[in-house]
C-alpha cells in the first residue's frame, strides 16, 4: 500500500524550502497518519534532497499535516537550475511512500 491510498497532497515553495500539506481522508487515517507521518519519517523519505530539517505542522479541523523541508529547492525557484525548482512535484512524491505492512494502517 502507499500513501495514496489514504491521503491526498499538494506542495508549493516558500523561497528555498518547500511545503507539502498532507490531507486524510478519513478521521481514522489521521489518527493514524499523524503516529506513522512523522517529521522525522519525510526526512528520511527526502534525504537525497537534502534538507536541513523538516517541521510538521498539524491541522486536525481538516484532517491535515502541513510539512516544512527547509533548504530542499537548490536556492528556489529564481536560482535553481533543477527541473521542479518550485517543488511542486514534491507531493505526488510524497504519496509514492510506501506504507510498511505492519505498519497496519486504516482501511
Amino acid at each position: 500500500m502507499r500513501l495514496y491510498n489514504l491521503a491526498l497532497a499538494r506542495s508549493g515553495d516558500k523561497g528555498n524550502h518547500a511545503n507539502i500539506g498532507v490531507l486524510a481522508r478519513s478521521p481514522e487515517i489521521y489518527a493514524w497518519l499523524k503516529d506513522f507521518l512523522t517529521a522525522a519519517r519525510v526526512e528520511d523519505y527526502f534525504r537525497s534532497l537534502r534538507p536541513s530539517r523538516v517541521e510538521r505542522y498539524e491541522a486536525p479541523n481538516i484532517w491535515g499535516l502541513n510539512f516544512v523541508l527547509y533548504d530542499v529547492l537548490a536556492g528556489g525557484a529564481a536560482r535553481s537550475l533543477r527541473l521542479d525548482s518550485q517543488g511542486k512535484s514534491l507531493a505526488c512524491a510524497l504519496l509514492e511512500m510506501e506504507i510498511p505492512q505492519s505498519a497496519k494502517p486504516p482501511h
